[in-house]
C-alpha cells in the first residue's frame, strides 16, 4: 500500500514544485502592487463581556475553517476540541461525545435552528461541510442551557455571516487526492453598502479504495509439503466506500441602514454514499449493496433590528429531508434480494423570537423562546407488522418542541459578574420542571487577567422519536433523561498583540445524569430502550494558545487542548450477569487531546495537526479481550501553502498529508480507516477591479 502511494505522492510533488517554481515568476510580474508603510502600535484594551459571565465557551478562529476547507465539521472538531469524535470512516457517520455523553447529549443548531435529528436525536456531522460554516463555538455542559435545553454533555452552535463584499467576488479551489478524491469549492458573491450575497458549492466524490492492513484475518503460510508455517494479517482494499456529496448554500442580507438586518440561508444536500463492508466480511464486494442517500433542504430566515440599549430579533425555517437506505444481498444465483428498504421523511417547522435589554453597563436581561414542529414519516417495504387487523409499516407520528428562557446577568463592579437563567420546554403534551442555571465569574488579578468562574445548572432530554416509536422496539413508557451538571475553572491571558501572546484555562466538570436511556435485547428477538443507568461523569478540560511574532515575517501560533473524562454507570445491576456497573462507558476514551502549530513566513504557511484518543472500550462490561476494547493512536497532519497576489487574482496553492505516520487504527470495531494520503488544492480569486 505505501509504495502505490508514495508513486502518487511523487506525481503530486512534481505538480506542486513546478507550481512553486511558477509562483515566484508570477509574482516577479507584480507591479505597483506592494507598498510598505511603517505605523505607529495601537493598544487595544477589551472589557469582558456581559453575555459571558460565568460561561465555558470554545470559539474555533475562522482562520481554522479556512484552513480545514476540505474537511466536514467532525475532522475540524477532533483536531481542535477536546471532543471526542467517534468516526464510522471517511463520508460515514461521524457523531461526538462531549464531556462523557452520548451523541443524543450534544445539542447542535445552525443559525438558531436545530440540526439534530428528532428521529435518532443526533447529528452526523460528516454532513456538514467546514466551507460552510463562518462561526462554529462549543458552549460546554452547563454553558449549553443558556442556548437550549437537553444538552447534557454540551451544544454546538454553527452559523454564517454576511461577506461585507464590494462589488463582485469569485473563489475557485480545485482538490485532487488519494484514493481518486476529487473535492471542488466554488463561492460567488456580491455586496453593496445595503445587500450582501452568496453562493457556496461544494462537490466532493471519491472511490474512497484505500488498503489496510486487516487485524481481523489471518492468512496462513504453507510450506511445499502444504504444512502452515506461519500466519500474517492480509492487505486489503476498502470495498463498497465510494461517496458522492453535494451541498449548495445560498444567502441573501439586506441592511436596511436604520438599524435593522434582514437575512436569508438556503442549504441544499444531495447525497449518495456506499457503507464500507467490515473488517470481518468474507464475502465479494458484488455480493453486496449497502447504501444510503440523503436528499435535505434547509432555510432560514432571519431579522434583526438593533437599538441603542435594546435589540430583538425574529426567525422562521422550515427543513424537509428524504433519507434512503437500502440493503441487497446476492442470493447466490445472481438475483440480488431487498434485504432492508428503509425510507424516511422529515419535516421541521421552526420559529423563534428573542430580546435583549440592557440598563447602563451593568445589567442585561434576556428572553427567547423558539419553537419546533416535526412531522416524521419512517417505514420499511421489508417489514410489515400486524397490530390486530392493521398493518402497520414504520411509524407516523408529530411532536412539537417548544423552548423558553428568561435571563437575567449583572456586573456590579468590573471584578465580579453574576448570571441567572431560567428555561422552561415542552415536548408534545410533557411539560419539563424548570431548568435554572447560575453562572459566577471573578477576576482575580488584572496583572494576567486571572478569572475564576463557577456554575451549576439541571437539565432534561427528552427520549427521540426513534426511543420512543420505532418498529419493533420503541418505549413509549420511556422517562425523560436528567441530570444536574457543576463547572468551576480558572483562566488567564497575558502578553501584548504586537509580538507575544498567551493565554489557557482549566475547567474541572461534574454531572449526574439519571435515567439514561439504552436500547437492550429483548426475549422476543428485537433490541428495546429502557432507563437503566444513572452515570457519573466529571474530568477535567485544559486549553493554551500562543501567539508569537518572531519578527515582521515570521508568525508562529500553537493550540492545544486535553480533557480526562471518566464516565462511570453507576446504576443498579439489570441482572446477575450485569458486569457494567462500576464501569466506564462504551466508546468513551477517558483521555482525549490535540495539538495544532501554524508557522506563517511572508506568504509560505505551514501547519502541523496532532490529536490522540486512549483506549476505547467496546463493551459495557470493560471485557479486555481481543474485540472488547480499541487500542489508542495518535493521528497528524501536515499541509504546506503558498499564496501570491497578481493585479488580475489571487492565488493559492496547498499540499496536505494526512496520518503522516501511516497509523493503522480503528475509531469504531471492524470499520476500516485509511493510512497516509495526500491531497493537493489550487485556488483562484480573480481581481475584478
Amino acid at each position: 500500500m505505501l509504495e502505490i502511494e508514495m508513486t502518487r505522492f511523487k506525481s503530486i510533488l512534481l505538480t506542486t514544485l513546478s507550481m512553486v517554481v511558477l509562483l515566484p515568476a508570477l509574482h516577479a510580474q507584480e507591479e505597483g502592487v506592494w507598498r510598505h508603510y511603517d505605523i505607529d502600535a495601537v493598544p487595544i484594551h477589551g472589557a469582558r463581556s456581559i453575555k459571558e459571565i460565568g460561561v465555558k465557551e470554545t470559539k474555533l478562529d475562522s482562520i481554522v475553517l479556512k484552513e480545514g476547507i476540505s474537511l466536514s465539521m467532525a475532522d475540524i472538531l477532533a483536531f481542535n476540541t477536546p471532543i471526542f469524535v467517534k468516526s464510522y470512516g471517511r463520508a460515514t457517520l461521524s457523531t461526538v461525545s462531549f464531556r462523557g455523553t452520548s451523541p443524543s447529549h450534544t445539542q447542535v443548531s445552525w443559525n438558531g435552528m436545530k440540526l439534530n435529528n428528532p428521529m435518532l436525536g443526533m447529528t452526523d456531522f460528516s454532513m456538514i461541510p467546514a466551507y460552510f460554516i463562518d462561526d462554529a463555538s462549543l458552549l460546554h455542559g452547563t454553558s449549553s442551557v443558556n442556548e437550549t435545553g437537553g444538552g447534557l454533555g454540551g451544544a454546538v452552535k454553527l452559523s454564517t455571516r454576511p461577506t461585507q463584499t464590494e462589488g463582485f467576488a469569485l473563489q475557485y479551489i480545485q482538490g485532487i487526492g488519494s484514493f481518486n478524491t476529487f473535492d471542488e469549492f466554488l463561492r460567488l458573491t456580491y455586496g453593496n453598502k445595503r445587500w450582501q450575497l452568496s453562493t457556496r458549492v461544494v462537490h466532493s466524490y471519491s472511490a474512497n479504495d484505500f488498503e489496510y492492513r486487516n487485524h481481523d484475518k489471518k492468512e496462513n503460510i504453507y510450506d511445499e509439503n502444504m504444512n502452515i508455517i506461519g500466519q500474517y494479517y492480509p492487505i486489503e482494499r476498502n470495498r463498497s466506500g465510494s461517496f458522492k456529496d453535494f451541498h449548495i448554500l445560498q444567502e441573501a442580507y439586506y441592511n436596511t441602514r436604520r438599524g435593522s438586518r434582514i437575512g436569508l440561508n438556503a442549504w441544499y444536500i444531495d447525497s449518495n454514499r456506499e457503507l464500507p463492508m467490515l473488517t470481518v466480511d468474507h464475502g465479494a464486494d458484488t455480493e453486496f449493496d449497502n447504501r444510503q442517500r440523503e436528499h435535505t433542504f434547509r432555510g432560514v430566515i432571519t431579522w434583526d433590528h438593533l437599538h441603542s440599549d435594546w435589540k430583538v430579533g425574529a426567525k422562521a425555517g422550515y427543513v424537509n429531508t428524504r433519507l434512503a437506505y437500502d440493503y441487497k444481498r446476492d442470493l447466490g444465483n445472481g438475483i440480488m434480494a431487498h434485504m432492508t428498504s428503509s425510507r424516511s421523511r422529515v419535516n421541521t417547522l421552526y420559529a423563534q423570537g428573542d430580546g435583549e435589554y440592557c440598563i447602563g453597563s451593568k445589567w442585561l436581561f434576556n428572553a427567547s423562546l423558539s419553537a419546533h414542529q416535526h412531522f416524521v414519516y419512517s417505514r420499511d417495504k421489508n417489514i410489515i407488522l400486524q397490530q390486530g387487523n392493521k398493518g402497520i409499516v414504520g411509524y407516523n407520528q408529530a411532536r412539537i418542541e417548544l423552548s423558553g428562557s428568561l435571563s437575567a446577568k449583572w456586573r456590579p463592579t468590573e471584578y465580579l459578574g453574576i448570571s441567572a437563567v431560567l428555561r422552561e420546554e415542552l415536548f408534545g403534551t410533557e411539560l419539563s420542571p424548570l431548568i435554572p442555571a447560575l453562572f459566577i465569574d471573578g477576576r482575580l488579578s488584572k496583572r494576567g487577567n486571572v478569572i475564576a468562574k463557577a456554575s451549576i445548572s439541571r437539565n432534561y432530554r427528552y427520549p427521540s422519536l426513534n426511543d420512543l416509536y420505532f418498529l419493533p422496539g420503541g418505549n413509549p413508557n420511556l422517562r425523560s433523561e436528567s441530570g444536574w451538571s457543576y463547572d468551576a475553572g480558572i483562566s488567564f491571558s497575558v502578553g501584548n498583540r504586537e509580538s507575544f501572546s498567551l493565554s489557557g484555562s482549566a475547567t474541572w466538570f461534574d454531572s449526574y445524569i439519571n435515567d439514561w436511556i439504552i436500547w437492550l435485547p429483548t426475549t422476543k428477538g428485537f433490541f428495546s430502550p429502557r432507563n437503566v443507568k444513572d452515570v457519573h461523569a466529571y474530568g477535567v478540560e485544559i486549553d493554551a494558545s500562543t501567539d508569537i511574532r518572531l519578527n515582521d515575517n515570521l508568525h508562529l501560533r500553537v493550540d492545544g487542548n486535553y480533557s480526562w473524562t471518566p464516565s462511570i454507570n453507576c446504576g443498579e445491576k439489570i441482572s446477575d450477569a450485569d458486569r457494567s456497573v462500576g464501569k466506564q462507558l462504551p466508546y468513551v476514551p477517558r483521555h482525549t487531546a490535540n495539538i495544532s502549530g501554524r508557522l506563517s513566513w511572508h506568504r509560505w504557511t505551514f501547519l502541523y495537526k496532532w490529536c490522540y484518543y486512549s483506549e476505547r472500550f467496546t463493551m459495557s462490561s470493560n471485557d479486555l479481550s481481543l474485540t472488547g476494547k480499541l487500542p489508542p493512536y495518535f493521528m497528524s497532519n501536515i499541509s504546506l501553502e503558498r499564496t501570491v497576489s497578481l493585479k488580475w487574482a489571487d492565488l493559492s496553492l496547498k499540499g496536505s498529508v494526512n496520518n503522516l505516520f501511516n497509523e493503522e487504527y480503528l475509531s469504531v470495531l471492524s470499520r476500516p480507516m485509511p493510512g497516509i494520503n495526500f491531497e493537493i488544492f489550487i485556488g483562484i480569486t480573480p481581481r475584478w477591479r
